[in-house]
């Protein structure tokens, strides 16, 4: 299958009935804004998930703290679909999209296999459930974890600590890492990938799921 047919099928399966907004919370080079989740609060459900799921998998795991009437269902789905995932940091401002550009050690078009965010010694926290598939170092990533929620796997890079080990189980808004400038990057920043069933994606697809569901 095709990237643009695997993104296709992904907005389609990303399109479902989570609470609809515009996406304009995030920015492109050029345009700042920052979106504050300073706080982000873990779901309690230790299942993996994958993203066309996982509301309807934590929605029966709502925690204790939040008390809710036991009529209010439609209360309830909405705050366990908002504790279901997280963004990947506090503040989010993307520097460099998915796709090709002019390499910034070669000055040549390359293709960019992620999204690099704007960082400076912040947290980075799994976006949702799942486990740790890989930690790591090497020269072009750098310190790096890996996690799989699903189908769908998620590489954090250039990261200066890593704060968690392979086959961890973490839950939405877990630290995985703070990020840093190392492997091949020209400064801090934190640079994520994403993989379906081992085809690059887009991953500012999974931060727009994000966006609708915690809207």
């Amino acid at each position: 299958m095709s990237n643009t047919r695997i993104v296709i099928a992904l907005l389609l399966l990303l399109s479902g009935n989570h609470v609809k907004a515009q996406f304009n919370t995030v920015s492109f080079p050029g345009n700042r804004y920052k979106v504050t989740v300073e706080n982000p609060t873990r779901t309690t459900n230790k299942a993996e998930a994958t993203p066309e799921s996982i509301t309807s998998v934590n929605e029966k795991s709502v925690p204790d703290k939040v008390s809710l009437s036991s009529t209010d269902t439609k209360k309830k789905e909405q705050v366990a679909r908002y504790l279901s995932v997280c963004y990947p940091l506090s503040h989010i401002k993307i520097n460099s999209p998915y796709g090709y550009r002019k390499d910034p050690f070669t000055g040549k078009r390359k293709f960019h296999n992620g999204i690099d965010l704007h960082a400076r010694s912040s947290k980075v926290f799994a976006m949702m459930q799942g486990r740790v598939f890989a930690v790591g170092q090497d020269k072009v990533s750098g310190k790096y974890v890996t996690i799989q929620h699903g189908g769908f796997t998620v590489s954090y890079c250039h990261l200066s600590q890593i704060s968690v080990s392979q086959g961890q189980d973490v839950l939405s808004g877990d630290v995985v890492g703070i990020t840093g400038n190392t492997g091949r990057s020209t400064g801090e920043h934190l640079h994520i990938t994403c993989k379906y069933n081992g085809n690059s994606i887009d991953p500012f697809i999974l931060i727009s799921y994000v966006k609708r569901v915690r809207e």
